[in-house]
């Protein structure tokens, strides 16, 4: 079994903040993660997570997605890339304590883009990573770009290419709410969970998928249900879960195959 993990930047993060990540949230989360793999040793892991209130801020500030064209965007581009790093460190070592043999993955160095698509990613580092056993830890990051020089790939990008590479049978994309809502539950009360999404329903309910809380700069939760659908269409049999890691057990229990959430499949 092999699983995509991506930990949401808004989920370790407060992106309403600066460089403010929520140790005490990532501390639980490395938790369940090793207590899910500890449960079922077979599990192979590969952990992604967003920049939230690091890479995002300077990405913003500098218009780093959009292309690098001066100097002043080059400083903003290695200025984004240090903050991701940042986090990346923090969560890294989160998850050593934990007892999980988790390597750090610089995506950037291997990323390459094409007018804002990846069209080279870090798929044989992480795939070599997995043969031997590490849990690869990547992250969204800066990337080259033949036609805007530079810009920034999400982590569902990057997972992207990892998905037609790996051909994982499940990815948990957890964040602070338990799956895709017909508004933004943390606005709306009224908002009711999706539990199914389709390529046939999605017209149904993309009104409702709005931008994400605090500062992101690669596409709010539209984008990232794009994306996701975009990749069980490629692959028959995936299944993509969209899960809360503000409530306790529920990122355990959807790397388990049992999570409280929205399922995305084709």
């Amino acid at each position: 079994m092999l699983v995509l993990l991506k930990l949401g930047g808004s989920l370790i993060t407060d992106k309403r903040e600066p460089e403010a990540p929520r140790d005490d949230v990532i501390v639980r989360l490395a938790g369940e993660i090793a207590a899910a793999r500890g449960a079922n040793p077979s599990l192979q892991l590969v952990i992604g997570h967003g920049s939230g209130s690091f890479g995002h801020l300077y990405g913003r500030r500098y218009g780093t997605r959009d292309g690098v064209t001066d100097a002043t965007g080059w400083y903003g581009f290695a200025a984004t890339a240090d903050a991701a790093a940042r986090l990346n460190r923090i969560v890294t070592a989160a998850l050593l304590r934990a007892g999980l043999p988790a390597w750090s993955v610089q995506p950037g160095v291997a990323l390459r883009c094409v007018d804002g698509v990846a069209a080279r990613g870090p798929e044989e580092t992480v795939a070599l990573a997995l043969a031997r056993g590490l849990v690869p830890v990547v992250y969204g990051d800066v990337a080259l770009d033949d036609v805007r020089g530079g810009t920034i790939a999400s982590t569902e990008e990057i997972f992207d290419r990892l998905v037609d590479a790996l051909r994982p049978q499940r990815i948990v994309l957890a964040g602070e709410v338990d799956g895709i809502y017909t508004a933004d539950p943390l606005l709306d009360p009224a908002a009711q969970r999706i539990p199914t999404i389709t390529p046939a329903s999605l017209a149904e309910i993309a009104g409702g998928l709005g931008a994400s809380h605090g500062v992101d700069v690669t596409g709010g939760m539209r984008a990232k249900v794009g994306q996701a659908l975009a990749m069980v269409e490629r692959l028959p049999g995936l299944e993509i879960v969209v899960c809360s890691g503000m409530e306790a057990g529920h990122l355990q229990q959807a790397l388990a195959g049992t999570a409280v959430g929205t399922r995305i499949h084709g």
